[in-house]
C-alpha cells in the first residue's frame, strides 16, 4: 500500500527522490484543450529553485522542467500529464558520514522502521527536494483554475519576528528573498538569518497563502470540506507542524460576537461579508470570501551543533550535518503552498462541476 497521490478529480502523483537521477509528477483529470507548455511551468519552479540568495541552501538545481506525456501542439489532452526534473547537483558523499546514524528532527528513524531500508542520501522521500514535483503540478492546477482565481503567498513570521499586518503590501513580495509582505520585516529578517546561517543553525517560519475569486459553493460536507482538504494538503508539505483556516487558533480567544463574520445585504443579491474571520469556508463550503491559510513551518532539522543521538545499531553518539541546508526552509515553502491551494482548488472546482454541472 502506497500513499504518494492525493487529490480525486485532479490528482496528483509525485515521485523520486533527493539525490536520484531525477523527481517529478503525474497530474491525471486535468480537462483536455488548455494551453500549457515548459515555460509556463518553469514560472513556477523559478520561484522555488534553490540558491538563489544566502538565506536558501547553496544546491544548484536548474529545476528545468520536462513534460514527457499529456500534452499535444501546446495542449492539454485530457490524458495523465507526467512532468520530470533532473537533479544535477546531488553531493551524496556529504551523507557518508551519517549513514548509519538517525538525525534528530529527521525521517531517518520512522522510514527505517516502516520499510526496513532508507535512503540517507539527503533523506530521499522526505527531503523537501519533492516539493519541486508539486510546485510543477501546481502549475498545471491554476490552468484549470482560469485566470479569475489569483493564488498568492507571502511569510509572515520568520521565528520570534513577525510582520506588521498594518505594512502587508502584496506588491513588494517578490522583491524581496523572504517572499514578505512587509518591507520594514524584511530589513529585519536580513540581519536576524545571517546570524542564524553563520552560526550554523535553523529557524522556523509561518506562511500564509491567499486564494482570491473563488466562487461560493466549492467544497463537500461531511467529509470532503475544502478547508479539511487545504489542511491535509498543506501539513503533508515536508516539515509543516502545523496549519491555521482563517483566524484558526486566535478563534479560541475570541467572544461569539468578534468571532462572527457579519453580513449586509451585497450589490449583486449575495450577502457582502464585514469580516473574514472563517478564511473564505463555512461548513465546509466556500463563501465567495478569500479562502486564507497559514501553516507553520519548523526549523531545518539539519544543523552544524552537535546533537545526541544513536546509530542503527542502538549505540548512544552525536552527530553533526554536513552539506548544504537552508537556514530557514519556510522561505520556499511560499511557492510550494500556493501549489497545494492551487491543487485543492483544481480538485474541488472538478468535483463541483461533476455533482453541480
Amino acid at each position: 500500500m502506497s500513499h504518494n497521490s492525493f487529490g480525486h478529480m485532479f490528482r496528483v502523483t509525485t515521485w523520486g527522490e533527493s539525490h536520484g537521477p531525477a523527481i517529478g509528477c503525474v497530474v491525471d483529470g486535468t480537462p483536455p484543450g488548455l494551453a500549457v507548455d515548459e515555460a509556463f511551468i518553469q514560472h513556477y519552479l523559478d520561484q522555488r529553485r534553490p540558491g538563489q540568495s544566502r538565506f536558501t541552501t547553496q544546491r544548484r538545481e536548474p529545476d528545468a522542467v520536462k513534460i514527457l506525456s499529456g500534452v499535444f501542439e501546446g495542449k492539454t489532452t485530457g490524458t495523465p500529464i507526467q512532468l520530470m526534473i533532473e537533479n544535477v547537483d546531488q553531493r551524496s558523499k556529504d551523507y557518508g558520514d551519517i549513514a548509519a546514524k538517525y538525525r534528530p528532527g529527521h525521517a531517518d528513524y520512522t522510514y527505517l522502521a516502516k520499510y526496513g531500508i532508507r535512503d540517507y542520501r539527503g533523506g530521499g522521500r522526505s527531503s523537501a527536494r519533492e516539493t519541486a514535483s508539486r510546485v510543477a503540478a501546481g502549475a498545471i492546477a491554476r490552468k484549470v483554475l482560469g485566470d479569475g482565481i489569483v493564488i498568492r503567498g507571502a511569510l509572515v513570521r520568520i521565528g520570534e519576528h513577525a510582520i506588521d499586518p498594518a505594512n502587508w503590501d502584496w506588491s513588494i513580495t517578490g522583491d524581496n528573498p523572504f517572499w514578505s509582505p512587509d518591507a520594514r520585516a524584511a530589513a529585519l529578517w536580513e540581519g536576524y538569518l545571517d546570524g542564524i546561517r553563520k552560526a550554523g543553525s535553523s529557524v522556523g517560519a509561518v506562511i500564509e497563502v491567499h486564494a482570491s475569486g473563488v466562487p461560493a459553493g466549492w467544497g463537500a460536507p461531511l467529509y470532503a470540506k475544502l478547508d479539511a482538504d487545504l489542511a491535509g494538503a498543506m501539513m503533508s508539505i515536508n516539515a509543516v507542524k502545523g496549519v491555521e483556516i482563517g483566524s484558526g487558533f486566535e478563534a479560541a480567544s475570541l467572544t461569539g460576537e468578534a468571532n462572527a463574520d457579519e453580513m449586509r445585504a451585497g450589490n449583486d443579491g449575495t450577502p457582502r461579508f464585514l469580516s473574514n474571520k472563517a478564511g473564505g469556508v463555512l461548513g465546509g463550503i466556500s463563501t465567495g470570501q478569500d479562502v486564507v491559510v497559514r501553516f507553520a513551518v519548523k526549523p531545518t532539522s539539519s544543523i552544524l551543533s552537535p546533537r545526541q543521538t544513536v546509530t542503527v545499531d542502538g549505540e548512544e553518539t552525536e552527530i553533526v550535518t554536513k552539506g548544504r541546508h537552508d537556514p530557514c526552509v519556510g522561505i520556499r515553502a511560499v511557492p510550494v503552498g500556493e501549489a497545494m491551494m492551487a491543487c485543492v482548488l483544481a480538485d474541488h472546482m472538478l468535483r463541483h462541476r461533476g455533482q453541480n454541472g
